[in-house]
């Protein structure tokens, strides 16, 4: 393992690095930073916090100057990854005293507007960055530095259109970086088409298995909310992470856990950012909330210490995006625990995931739990089951699936039913077993 220094890092930069108590490098930093410093475009292959943002910060500081004109952009998909890559280039930046300015909707642009006439690096969502180039209030022909940071995630909400807009308006004559968790056709094509004889780096996404401890629960569809309140007042929890399919399935969750007197917070991408600054600061500063719940998109980037249980409400679709989840926890050699719960609409996602053979997931058995009453969206009535979106009374006639609701009052007809060759136990409840092929269960 090489040292900082020896991957051709100033004495400044390592020196902030060390106050940053950042000692050793990552692999993605070892095998990605002298290439960087040697000015040769990068396509790398790397996960959430792996550490590439010190790999094109490295980049970007030692070789600019400042002259408070735009020579750094940075493109990222969320708001709150702007946010926390301007931070880091700013605080390593500190000897070069570069201008940073993070870019993103959702806020006032006149404020943007002021600061972009005297701004070295930008970092900045693809639609506002766009909304500043049709207003000409941000100008790219100072690039030297273009950095794409988790191009999968921006492909996957539609700016694959907006960043090639983008990149049109950018001098041929750059040093390119593009970071992406996995290289799909699109993001290999976007890749050969903007870069020059780039370095192809990439680093294997991996679970620590002596660190992290993987379950599953399999529960009848009425009782997947009960068994979660359940295991999270039974489980040692510090700070826990919760991931759902949707915005609608986040503000579900986190109603349901607030009227428990559980103190949970919800962020998704329909939050205003003020709200969503605030609720990262409440979570960071464990200032009486210790649940988050989210959505893969609102969460890629978070950089979230800590955190000691994750939990899979809603499973992901792929493999790569359930070990996106669950490197939240077991970092820095501490251990965590990631525990997804299934009913019938999980199945045939989590086959999927079991495809991955390195994945190890351990089957628990569930426990009796009492069915909890629950809470529709803002509506403080209770129902009599303890699954998602179950119900009594006028104002609980629609049930929802997924996101959707139908006026039936029952769940839609679905093709997931439980995996050939798995076995799948069941929860108990009150009444006895359910076969789901027969019965639908409600949610």
């Amino acid at each position: 393992m090489k040292t900082f220094r020896e991957l051709g890092l100033s004495r400044e930069f390592v020196s902030l690095l060390e106050r940053a108590r950042i000692a050793t490098p990552t692999e993605i930093q070892e095998k990605t930073i002298p290439l960087v410093l040697a000015g040769r475009d990068v396509i790398g292959g790397s996960a959430t916090g792996s550490g590439k943002t010190l790999v094109f910060a490295s980049g970007i500081i030692e070789n600019l100057e400042r002259n408070g004109r735009v020579q750094a952009l940075v493109l990222t998909p969320t708001r709150e990854l702007a946010e926390q890559v301007a931070n880091a280039i700013t605080e390593f930046s500190k000897y070069k005293k570069l201008k940073v300015l993070p870019v993103y909707g959702g806020v006032s642009i006149e404020h943007q507007i002021r600061f972009l006439r005297n701004t070295d690096v930008v970092v900045g969502t693809p639609g506002r960055i766009l909304d500043h180039l049709s207003r000409n209030t941000l100008n790219l022909e100072m690039v030297k530095f273009l950095v794409l940071d988790e191009v999968d995630r921006m492909f996957d909400m539609g700016f694959q259109n907006d960043v090639e807009k983008i990149l049109g308006q950018c001098p041929k004559e750059r040093q390119t970086m593009l970071f992406s968790a996995t290289i799909s056709s699109e993001i290999d094509h976007l890749a050969k088409k903007h870069t020059k004889n780039p370095a192809e780096v990439s680093v294997e996404s991996h679970v620590d298995a002596s660190k992290l401890k993987q379950v599953y629960y399999d529960v009848p569809d009425g009782l997947k909310f009960s068994l979660f309140v359940h295991l999270l007042k039974k489980e040692n929890a510090r700070l826990v992470m919760v991931f759902c399919a949707t915005r609608r399935n986040v503000d579900f969750v986190t109603n349901n856990l607030n009227n428990l007197g559980i103190r949970a917070k919800a962020i998704h991408g329909g939050m205003v950012q003020n709200k969503r600054n605030k609720v990262m600061n409440e979570f960071n500063s464990q200032n009486g909330v210790s649940v988050l719940v989210c959505t893969d998109v609102a969460a890629r980037g978070l950089d979230i210490q800590g955190v000691s249980h994750v939990y899979n409400y809603d499973l992901s679709k792929t493999s790569d995006e359930y070990i996106h989840r669950i490197g939240r926890t077991a970092r820095a050699g501490k251990e965590g625990i990631a525990i997804s719960i299934l009913c019938s609409r999980d199945y045939e996602n989590f086959s999927n995931i079991q495809r991955d053979e390195k994945l190890k997931i351990e089957e628990v058995k569930a426990p009796y739990v009492d069915r909890i009453g629950i809470i529709v969206d803002d509506k403080k009535s209770f129902g009599r089951r303890g699954g998602h979106g179950s119900s009594r009374g006028k104002s609980f006639g629609r049930e929802r699936s997924n996101g959707r609701r139908t006026n039936t009052g029952r769940r839609p007809q679905s093709n997931n039913r439980k995996p050939s060759g798995k076995n799948y136990s069941r929860g108990r409840s009150n009444s006895s077993r359910r076969n789901n092929n027969q019965r639908h269960g409600r949610r």
